[in-house]
């Protein structure tokens, strides 16, 4: 197993995409530390022999905590995955200043936050891997979600310049763009009908994706956004 004797946190962690990634992560054999504010992310830790710590990705005390825990309790962190929920949506000019800010804080700020506190660890380990989830509208912005295509499209051009500076010493960040993905909803038909494969892709499917680029296996990839959403973007 890739991740054995392996320590990694996952943000957001406690349904949807984020549980799917844990557990994904769990069966490689990882020591996952599992973060999220609702308290289903603690049954979750215990079915996967983790730990969890309660918080929000947009609170900086709270990812100061998560850390620090981590590293009382596993004295290391080879792995992070900066998951998160949905930031404001609505009509361009109707979304306000603070909603703004607050998709700042929750799909921006929460990896350079992230970054701040395990860089060193991993930098001092000799190493480590980051993935962040982000959104195939990165690169093919949606006006149904503003705030999400236009911040982390500025996360795309984050992990080249944090892989400028920090690959040298052996920490690899990358981005994981999902389309559309069966987490909790029912699949639209609709939405599955544009997508080339006809179908959305599972939370499994996303977690595989997320295993591979921690894992030795991309010890070689480094600073890019791989999308995962069926042939639905149409950037060449």
């Amino acid at each position: 197993m890739n991740g054995k004797g392996k320590v990694a946190i996952v943000t957001a962690a406690s349904k949807g995409i984020g549980a799917g990634i844990a557990r994904e992560l769990a069966r490689e054999g990882y020591s996952l530390v599992l973060f999220s504010r609702s308290e289903d992310v603690e049954a979750l830790a215990q079915e996967l022999g983790g730990i969890a710590v309660r918080g929000s990705v947009t609170d900086a005390k709270d990812l100061d905590r998560l850390v620090a825990t981590t590293m009382e309790r596993h004295g290391r962190i080879d792995a992070l995955v900066n998951n998160t929920g949905h930031p404001p949506k609505g009509d361009i000019l109707a979304i306000t200043d603070d909603e703004w800010f607050q998709g700042m804080e929750m799909v921006f700020l929460n990896v350079v936050r992230m970054a701040r506190l395990v860089t060193p660890i991993m930098e001092k380990a000799g190493g480590g891997s980051i993935v962040n989830i982000s959104t195939y509208m990165a690169f093919q912005p949606s006006l149904t979600y503003p705030v999400s295509s236009c911040l982390r499209a500025g996360l795309a051009a984050y992990i080249k310049l944090y892989t400028d500076q920090y690959g040298p010493v052996g920490i690899r960040m990358n981005n994981v763009l999902p389309g559309f993905i069966h987490a909790r909803l029912p699949p639209n038909p609709a939405n599955a009908a544009t997508v080339p494969l006809r179908r959305y892709g599972t939370t499994s499917e996303l977690g595989q994706t997320v295993a591979f680029l921690l894992s030795e296996a991309a010890a070689y990839v480094a600073g890019q956004n791989i999308t995962v959403d069926g042939g639905v973007s149409r950037g060449l």
